[in-house]
């Protein structure tokens, strides 16, 4: 394995009922404000609950934060903390919303003219303002890890960064709240969750036996609970396993002294930017094209990942590597997530190009476990998802 450090500072309150404890985590002299996204926790029952335990807290609320939160909304929730002199931020959703009060979290202490050069100049955050987060939407993993993604309208643009500030100091995973999401964003869940762990898991034999073993049982687990989840979100158990497997997913331990990829999660950024497609459902666009046009350097764990996730026992390497792409592509199916572009758009002539073009301003030339996929193999990749 490679050398490696581990710290992940983020306290979990987990399971039914725990949102009551919200009041003993924050600072009692705060004065807080409550972010939100489209307004459904007051439909389910979690606006209530929050109000409730925060009773004789000085909180002001900010809602309407979208899925793929967007700078402009953003910056609009920045002038009020700066306004009313905000000292601890609560977000209560999904990946989109907490991933919004991570970046104001280190908007609030910037000290620059622009706070979207936050995500361009490639540094990691050392200040944040502090912040905790009630899931709503198990999918991301972002309430237990320090990164973010946001959104800029305007230029079409969708960046991610991230630092030791940015973790949750802690969030509160109630698996209750799982029977209130509609199917669509179950799926959602299920495939961003389970494209994660394929992200940090899916490069070269590196001898990391436990650390393979963690990434393979988190997703069997979500193969196990999907098809529960989806026809009855109010399983209390398998909405836990399906919770608690979204967060251990992206909370930093699967990926230490193993090599990563995240060429999937480049691309399929840039197709939500230009055209508005679920972030889950462009990984599912993308993540079987990339396996195909990298099979040789992915071949090995891609015939391990079928022999132990998928219990494909006969073939050689080669056939087994091919049936474990052929596996994924069949789950995501299972779960009604399409898997090429053109089931999504009829705009799509140009995309590879354009996003092509877009990696090589950035200088985004040595993607991958490798380093080695370079613009061209961007553009030929996405080509492929047509």
């Amino acid at each position: 394995m490679n050398n490696f450090e581990f710290k992940n500072p983020t306290k979990i309150l987990f399971g039914k009922g725990e949102i009551e404890k919200l009041s003993s985590e924050i600072p009692q002299k705060s004065k807080v404000m409550m972010l939100y996204g489209g307004g459904s926790i007051k439909r389910n029952g979690i606006y209530e609950q929050v109000t409730k335990a925060l009773l004789g807290f000085n909180l002001i609320e900010f809602g309407g934060i979208p899925p793929n939160p967007e700078y402009e909304i953003l910056m609009g929730a920045l002038e009020v903390i700066k306004e009313e002199k905000v000292d601890f931020l609560l977000a209560v959703g999904g990946g989109s919303v907490i991933d919004g009060t991570k970046f104001l979290s280190a908007a609030a202490f910037f000290e620059g003219d622009n706070p979207w050069d936050l995500l361009t100049q490639g540094k990691a955050i050392k200040k944040g303002m502090p912040y905790g987060a009630v899931l709503t939407l198990p999918a991301t993993g972002s309430e237990m890890n320090s990164g973010l993604v946001i959104t800029r309208k305007e230029t079409k643009e969708k960046l991610s960064t991230g630092g030791p500030a940015l973790f949750p100091q802690f969030s509160i995973l109630d698996p209750e709240v799982v029977k209130s999401i509609p199917q669509h964003h179950l799926a959602n869940g299920i495939t961003d969750a389970f494209t994660h762990v394929l992200e940090q898991y899916m490069t070269y034999p590196m001898g990391a036996l436990l650390q393979d073993r963690f990434a393979e049982s988190i997703l069997q687990t979500l193969i196990e609970v999907a098809p529960v989840i989806m026809k009855d979100p109010s399983d209390y158990n398998a909405a836990a396993n399906f919770m608690w497997s979204c967060t251990m997913a992206l909370n930093g331990l699967i990926n230490k002294g193993v090599p990563e990829d995240w060429t999937v999660h480049l691309m399929g950024h840039e197709l939500t930017a230009i055209f508005g497609i679920d972030h889950a459902r462009t990984l599912a666009i993308l993540a079987p094209s990339h396996y195909r046009y990298n099979f040789e350097t992915k071949k090995a764990k891609l015939a391990q990942y079928a022999e132990r996730v998928w219990n494909v026992t006969e073939g050689n390497e080669e056939e087994k590597a091919k049936a474990g792409i052929e596996k994924t592509e069949e789950f995501f199916h299972s779960l009604d997530i399409k898997t090429k572009l053109s089931e999504y758009t009829d705009d799509y002539s140009g995309t590879a190009e354009n996003i092509s073009k877009r990696f090589s301003e950035r200088n985004w030339t040595g993607l991958g476990e490798h380093q080695s996929l370079k613009p061209e193999d961007v553009e030929k990749i996405i080509e492929m998802s047509y």
